[in-house]
């Protein structure tokens, strides 16, 4: 299952990668496709999506689903 949720206060390459770990320490997430010009982060798996939120808010960014 693909879900995509919107990150904002991405600005670099690192900011990017560090979302990227963030959702990939999820349970259940098989695979992260982040977009800082687009502000979303698309996860393919069956993690829930609160916790793609909380990972991302953990950190340091805002997150939607």
């Amino acid at each position: 299952m693909s879900r995509t949720i919107s990150v904002e206060g991405m600005s670099c390459e690192h900011c990017e990668q560090t979302v990227e770990e963030a959702l990939s320490g999820v349970g259940g997430v098989e695979s992260v496709d982040v977009d800082r010009d687009a502000e979303s982060a698309t996860v393919e798996g069956d993690a829930d999506e609160e916790e793609l939120v909380a990972a991302v808010e953990d950190a340091g960014y805002d997150a939607s689903a």
